[in-house]
């Protein structure tokens, strides 16, 4: 596993005008907590590559990666000889 691990947490945002039009605030506050409850599952990897870094979100129980950036497809078109910078969509025919 890579030493560059980012602990965070997780950032609850509250609507003012949500309240107003009638939000149920306990309905919210149990999402909220079931949200800070997961959020303590996964985890955040940056890995320095040749061409970048790669960020990964981690599933702490599994070791699944959840979602990277940028996507293994674009790091395997990068490495493609064919490949030119800024050429993402294969045009020709």
């Amino acid at each position: 596993m890579a030493d560059n691990v980012a602990g965070l947490s997780s950032v609850t945002f509250i609507n003012p005008d949500a309240h107003a039009a009638g939000y149920d605030v306990q309905q919210a506050a149990r999402a909220t907590q079931d949200d800070t409850i997961d959020a303590g599952r996964y985890r955040l990897t940056i890995e320095k590559e040749a061409s970048g870094f790669v960020y990964k979100t981690l599933d702490r129980v599994t070791g699944e990666v959840i979602r990277q950036l940028p996507r293994e497809e674009v790091l395997k078109m990068r490495e493609s000889p064919a490949y030119d910078v800024g050429e993402l969509i294969a045009t020709k025919a």
